[in-house]
């Protein structure tokens, strides 16, 4: 596998290293940017052939992929005056900041751009990531790290981007539940552990590609039964609409001008 760059360790850097670091077969060579000392130490400390470079230029110059994963509000700063030849893949996995916004930024004319949208479970090599336009080398990358999905042109790509956006509203989603459990007397822990188990059978068959994500929910429901209640008073045609105006407001974001607010 080629070297790997990443400039910008967070989350999703973090996520990254840890899923090359810990899955099947020899590891790439990774090479960090200083941004993020602490997190960019950690990962040299835990992995052979992890490695910190004085400054992004190196970081550029040691790798072959180069991953940006910088917030996008400062995507200029940490980026200006880098030099980047056209023998470089760069791999943009910044949200709402198209390909061409990059180029113009590196001044990177002959290097080849793809978009990309890893998720912080890439780290368990159980994420399918969407790549934009598709590239042999990237996306044998990401299917290292759990799966990978080309999409045909950046509309499409900007769809599966908003679709991100939701993750943790799910989160906060769950979260209620157990806080209202609690109001009715449940000890804080115990509906803690019940409601993720009760998710993360859910979340089990999901795995099941045989059926629809609607089939799923019909196998789950009886007529006139709980989930039926609920789903139809609470998730009712008017929080659908709510929930399509947010995404399709999220959408024009992420393909209109730049804003100077990170939509991640």
């Amino acid at each position: 596998m080629k070297p790997v760059g990443i400039i910008g360790v967070g989350e999703i850097g973090r996520a990254l290293v840890t899923g090359l670091g810990e899955g099947e077969g020899e590891a790439p060579a990774v090479f960090l940017s200083p941004r993020g000392a602490r997190t960019a130490a950690e990962l040299a400390a835990r992995y052979d052939g992890v490695h910190v470079c004085a400054d992004n230029q190196q970081v550029v110059d040691s790798s072959e992929l180069l991953i940006i994963a910088v917030r996008r509000q400062d995507r200029h700063e940490a980026l200006a005056g880098l030099r980047v030849g056209g023998d470089k893949v760069v791999v943009n996995v910044m949200a709402g900041v198209g390909n061409d916004d990059l180029r113009r930024t590196l001044a990177a004319t002959d290097a080849a751009f793809v978009r990309a949208i890893p998720l912080p479970a890439v780290r368990e090599r159980r994420s399918v990531t969407v790549t934009y336009p598709s590239h042999p080398a990237v996306d044998s990358l990401f299917e290292h790290l759990g799966g990978v999905l080309p999409v045909a042109d950046e509309a499409a790509f900007n769809v599966l981007s908003a679709l991100t956006g939701t993750l943790t509203t799910h989160y906060s989603y769950l979260a209620t539940l157990t806080s209202w459990a609690v109001d009715h007397g449940i000890p804080s822990d115990d509906a803690d552990r019940y409601i993720r188990g009760l998710f993360q059978g859910v979340g089990r068959s999901l795995s099941d590609p045989t059926r629809t994500l609607h089939q799923l929910a019909a196998d789950h429901e009886t007529p006139k039964g709980s989930n039926e209640r609920i789903r139809t008073t609470w998730f009712d045609r008017a929080n659908v609409d709510a929930l399509n105006r947010a995404l399709d407001g999220l959408l024009t974001d992420l393909g209109g001008p730049d804003d100077p607010d990170d939509l991640n």
